[in-house]
């Protein structure tokens, strides 16, 4: 029995182990900037808020068509007097319809003033999701960007770090100045608080993002980044949203001017009724016509207020397409500019720095090179790193400054 239990301990012992299964933590989710502006427009304020003016002005369409009100009088006459009228003995009762009478077209003005206010309110909206939109993209560049800059502030503290070894090295082996070590100590505290500033960056760009996509921000789409946007030249502002909302306005402020010119006539009014006499008890109809006379109110001074606010709106409609050429013109310069930028801190000057840097590293560790030349060659690197970054982020978001200067109205906005 107990060579049987040995040759069992024995063969346990001898046994392959159990292969370990290693558990390989899941990439977090890329969030692309497709799904960005998705996620921002499930719940947006801005967007509730155009939704909320255009059910507004829709139901001061339906109030616009309304007709004015009847009215319904009682009246009693001679009661409560002296003599003949004591009490309700001589009494006069009258019942009345009322029914006022627009003149002047009062209602078909009210109906086109509201109609071009929901045409507003339409564009309204288009315009809020297009501010959205920009917004989101501008968060989204920003986002990538800072992270990229991260990056870099990172590796610029490793790079410290091995420069301060190697001088550290240097002065113990009698081959530098003690200077050589405080100067790359400096540089490495100095590496150290650019990291700090370059991760609250990232975060603060994070957190903007977040909080317009509601949702967590883990991985993005650097791919995207890298890849410069083109066609940012020949843009037009024809048939744009800017186009589009200034004339609306001008709309508007001509159907306000057709409602203050509808409120110069007078409305009719006109009323039927019966009057009971009491002390024959005998009925007898009553039919009036009332019609206001325009004597201290003539409604030229509501005339003139509209035509001037339609002048108003005539000019600001030219200001503002004045404004977006000179915007789209601002943001092609810049696009060109950052384009130029970018080709060059992203091609042959990219790879030249990073040639030279490596050269001088190696250089400085064996003491071929002073450190002048390593410190030169590492900022020059780093800010031709930087240098690509910052061109590729004024790229993109010169392509989405056009894009939402250049927004089409190309939707039926009346309902």
């Amino acid at each position: 029995m107990h060579h049987l239990i040995a040759a069992i301990l024995v063969a346990s012992a001898c046994a392959p182990a159990p292969a370990q299964v290693v558990t390989v933590p899941a990439a977090p989710p890329v969030l692309t900037l497709a799904e960005a502006l998705d996620r921002a427009g499930i719940a947006s304020p801005s967007r509730e808020a155009a939704d909320a003016g255009r059910r507004a002005a829709d139901a001061d369409r339906r109030i616009a068509a309304l007709r004015p009100d009847p009215s319904v009088t009682l009246e009693t006459e001679n009661v409560g007097g002296s003599g003949l009228y004591r009490g309700v003995r001589a009494a006069e009762t009258t019942a009345a319809l009322t029914l006022p009478l627009e003149r002047g077209g009062k209602r078909g003005a009210r109906i086109a003033f509201a109609n071009a206010r929901i045409d507003r309110a339409g564009l309204d909206g288009d315009i809020a999701r297009a501010d959205l939109r920009l917004r989101v993209v501008q968060a989204y560049i920003a986002a990538v960007a800072t992270r990229r800059r991260l990056t870099i502030a990172q590796d610029q503290v490793g790079i410290a770090g091995e420069a301060l070894r190697v001088a550290d090295a240097r002065v113990r082996a009698g081959r530098a100045s003690p200077l050589e070590r405080q100067r790359a100590d400096v540089l490495r505290l100095a590496a150290e608080g650019a990291l700090e500033r370059a991760t609250r960056s990232a975060q603060l760009a994070t957190t903007v993002l977040a909080r317009l996509t509601d949702g967590p921000v883990d991985a993005l789409d650097l791919d995207w980044f890298d890849r410069p946007p083109t066609g940012l030249s020949d843009r037009s502002l024809s048939g744009t949203l800017t186009a589009a909302a200034a004339t609306a306005d001008v709309a508007t402020a001509d159907a306000a001017v057709r409602v203050a010119r509808s409120r110069r006539v007078p409305d009719l009014t006109i009323s039927a009724g019966a009057r009971r006499l009491e002390q024959t008890n005998d009925i007898a109809a009553i039919v009036g016509v009332s019609l206001p006379i325009r004597v201290f109110d003539t409604g030229s001074a509501a005339i003139e207020a509209a035509a001037a606010q339609r002048e108003r709106a005539d000019a600001l409609r030219r200001a503002a397409l004045l404004d977006a050429e000179l915007a789209v013109a601002g943001a092609q310069a810049d696009a060109a500019n950052a384009a130029v930028t970018a080709r060059n801190a992203n091609g042959p000057a990219l790879d030249a720095a990073v040639e030279a840097a490596r050269i001088a590293r190696i250089g400085y560790r064996e003491g071929k090179f002073p450190q002048i030349d390593l410190l030169d060659a590492e900022r020059t690197l780093a800010d031709t790193r930087m240098a690509a970054i910052d061109a590729l982020a004024t790229l993109h978001d010169a392509q989405a400054r056009l894009d939402r200067l250049t927004a089409p109205a190309n939707r039926d906005t009346r309902r």
